[in-house]
């Protein structure tokens, strides 16, 4: 098994990048798409049922497999000998990342259900502050395993 990943390693990442920037994507754009739906679409209607067809759409088709992708490949690549060093500390920070955004993945699938059904407490103002955890998050994971502190 060790030598098939040690093999097929240039694949593995290649996946995971793709995977990540898909799933990075959705985490953008989710947020932003509930301001607007907390904002301009309060009431039933055209505009609500849209925005609820596109949320919905974007985290089943597009998040929720880019998500379990990034995973898939991120643990390949941490079976694969000699990649991850767990002496240092960047796998730690990473892997606390990793899971932070999967906790956001999961918080933004429920206020998707919230505002879908109308029960959703939450203004456009505290989208737009969730908006920019992904983009912390990023910041982090990416230092983290490039500068490998």
């Amino acid at each position: 098994m060790a030598d098939f990943l040690s093999t097929a390693y240039p694949w593995t990442k290649s996946l995971h990048i793709i995977s990540v920037v898909a799933w990075m994507a959705g985490l953008f754009y989710l947020p932003r798409l509930f301001v607007y739906h907390a904002e301009r679409a309060t009431e039933p209607g055209i505009l609500h049922d849209t925005f609820v067809v596109m949320e919905r759409r974007l985290l089943r088709a597009i998040m929720n497999p880019a998500m379990i992708a990034t995973w898939v490949f991120g643990l390949a690549l941490v079976a694969t000998p000699g990649i991850v060093d767990w002496g240092s500390v960047w796998p730690w920070v990473k892997a606390a990342s990793v899971i932070a955004m999967t906790w956001f993945h999961m918080w933004c699938a429920g206020r998707r259900k919230e505002l879908a059904a109308g029960t959703s407490q939450h203004s456009g103002r505290t989208f737009r502050m969730m908006n920019e955890v992904p983009t912390l998050l990023l910041i982090v994971i990416v230092c983290a395993v490039v500068v490998k502190f």
